[in-house]
């Protein structure tokens, strides 16, 4: 069974999961695609994954070099950039309140619904 997500609420966090991928390991495109659909994220395409890379790097956030590979083209790696890291912990700590809100208010108990 393919999981679906609500491509809203992934445009605002896909950054931070990008940038605490790639601060565990550097990895390419690819590699990052596969990772996240490893961790449940299993209708995550290429199409969502490479601009928001691009995106990263133009700002900034990461930084990206070519390694040749034995099986194809070079693959580019990426790996977070002091600003990414900073953008990584802040943006992980709003998550964290947000989130916090969140479970709150979700978790009220509701009163019976009206016949």
């Amino acid at each position: 069974m393919t999981a679906t997500h609500d491509p809203q609420l992934l445009k605002g966090v896909l950054p931070l999961l990008l940038l605490h991928l790639l601060g565990e390991q550097e990895s390419y495109g690819y590699e990052v695609v596969q990772r996240l659909q490893a961790a449940g994220l299993t209708d995550m395409l290429e199409g969502t994954v490479y601009p928001a890379l691009a995106r990263l790097e133009r700002e900034g956030r990461v930084t990206a070099r070519l390694v040749a590979s034995s099986s194809g083209p070079a693959r580019k790696y990426y790996r977070p950039t002091p600003a990414g890291y900073d953008a990584l912990r802040t943006g992980t700590a709003g998550w964290f309140r947000h989130t916090d809100i969140v479970n709150a208010v979700l978790t009220r108990p509701l009163p019976a619904p009206p016949n």
